[in-house]
């Protein structure tokens, strides 16, 4: 196991190396305009489904059923919102941190307001899910090797700095597409070690996903946190934050040569994304029915369902190799993205290097900024690894609901509206509406019998859409945005 991983990161180096010609900050937040689509494409396949993703949707299989595939149905209509509305705007304005929008829009603060959302939801999530990772990789490599945690995770975020520091999204364009690969690769190996130890073919795994009651995909009770209106409309919005008002998933897109490539881009990765779930959650359906064929008793968490049955080698010894280099891939592909887009974000519209200092000076500090989004990094991944417990990907969309619905509220109320607003109180607008939100989801169930689910994101951005629209100034008076402000 050590061998293959160490050979993978070996790969991962040099694959990063070979791309690593180019650097200074064009290169580094741009990757100077010139990425070919369809490997944008392959890539942010990777980086969106994550480590997270392949553990735990799987795990989702016996307590949701297959209704996540609702919430994944409203996420092509989310993707083609983003590529039709929004990548016309961004590509209109030739924008690097996609939040300089509310800047041209309402002014400074708010620019900064949307920014300081994104960082706070993308470090929750992203060291969230690669806290995960790291914790699968220390139970299969570190614990045999008596490597704690806090070293585990060290070494991954310098791996991923090495790659990282230099190129930016010029090399992460490249080596995601390897790490997507990889990360495709295991699922498939994870329903053959099944069907082996089942001793049945794909036709027999078939016809165990589709007889088991875990197969079950619609919910139309509205009172359940699974009803299909519920899901799929929810599913529409979390994409439009996740992916249209996020500096991570955006900044790969705006690499692009053309606004015509990134919606052929964004179309092709949103029809991807349905069917790739489909399989994790079969994947799940088939480890629960191995796990009662076998009479193995199941974890608390379902988070911990692969790890446990890769690692009591119940599958065979051979799926161990792929189910950790696939979890590594994934998690190498959302990180290194993800700390690059913070790095971006933390340069552009919090010290606005490229305006403020010479190019020489703006990439010196910028390779600051890198060093210090990877120390925090390390600190909330301590964090999270000794909280751990649940669901991680429904406490992720649970932060995503609080954190980004501002987002939603701003960029909603800027495109939709031709008011113009106080900037100076849309900080206290955007933390306002996450705490009205919190109340509600706190009293709703004990005063109303009602359970919010990721509905919550959508009465976070329309309480701050109202709370935007009692500071505005009157028709007329919005400040213009164009590509010279």
């Amino acid at each position: 196991m050590l061998v293959t991983l160490a050979a993978y990161f070996l790969l991962l180096l040099a694959f990063s190396h070979r791309w690593s010609g180019r650097s200074g900050n064009d290169a580094f937040f741009r990757a100077e305009r010139s990425s070919p689509w369809p490997m944008v494409a392959v890539g942010m396949v990777g980086a969106s489904l994550s480590g997270v993703s392949f553990v735990s949707v799987p795990g989702w299989a016996t307590s949701t059923h297959m209704t996540y595939l609702q919430m994944c149905a409203g996420f092509f209509v989310g993707y083609l919102v983003v590529a039709f509305v929004l990548l016309p705007l961004y590509y209109k304005l030739r924008l690097t941190s996609i939040y300089s929008y509310l800047g041209l829009r309402y002014g400074s603060k708010s620019r900064r307001t949307g920014a300081a959302c994104f960082m706070v939801g993308k470090m929750l999530g992203a060291t969230a899910r690669l806290s995960l990772v790291c914790a699968v990789l220390h139970h299969f490599v570190g614990t045999a090797l008596g490597i704690p945690f806090p070293w585990m995770a060290a070494a991954v975020l310098l791996l991923i700095w090495g790659y990282t520091h230099k190129g930016g999204m010029h090399v992460l364009v490249r080596t995601d597409v390897l790490q997507t690969l990889c990360l495709l690769l295991s699922p498939v190996f994870m329903f053959w070690a099944v069907a082996d130890s089942l001793q049945t073919d794909a036709v027999g795994l078939f016809q165990i996903v589709r007889q088991s009651e875990m197969s079950r995909v619609f919910e139309w009770d509205m009172a359940s946190p699974q009803n299909f209106w519920r899901q799929f409309v929810s599913g529409i919005f979390v994409v439009i934050v996740m992916t249209g008002l996020d500096q991570d998933m955006m900044q790969k897109n705006l690499t692009c040569r053309s606004l015509r490539d990134a919606q052929k881009e964004m179309c092709a990765y949103g029809a991807c994304f349905l069917p790739l779930n489909l399989l994790l959650l079969a994947l799940g359906v088939l480890l629960y029915s191995f796990c009662a064929a076998r009479g193995i008793t199941l974890p608390a968490s379902g988070d911990e369902l692969m790890p446990m049955l890769v690692a009591s080698g119940a599958l065979g010894t051979i799926v161990v190799v792929p189910f950790t280099i696939g979890v590594v891939a994934a998690a190498f592909s959302s990180a290194d993205s993800a700390i690059t887009s913070l790095t971006t974000t933390a340069c552009i519209d919090m010290l606005d290097v490229e305006r403020r200092y010479p190019p020489v000076q703006a990439e010196r500090l910028r390779c600051w900024v890198h060093l210090a989004v990877l120390a925090v990094f390390y600190v909330c991944m301590l964090v999270f690894h000794a909280a751990a417990g649940g669901s991680l990907i429904d406490t992720i969309y649970v932060m995503v609901s609080y954190t980004y619905g501002p987002l939603l509220g701003l960029y909603a109320y800027g495109l939709f509206s031709r008011r113009a607003v106080r900037d100076v109180y849309v900080p206290f607008v955007a933390l306002a509406a996450p705490l009205v939100c919190a109340l509600l989801d706190y009293a709703s169930p004990r005063l109303w019998g009602y359970t919010f689910g990721y509905e919550l994101l959508l009465l976070n951005g329309a309480l701050t859409m109202l709370g935007l629209w009692c500071l505005s100034l009157g028709k007329g008076r919005m400040k213009a945005v164009s590509p010279s402000l």
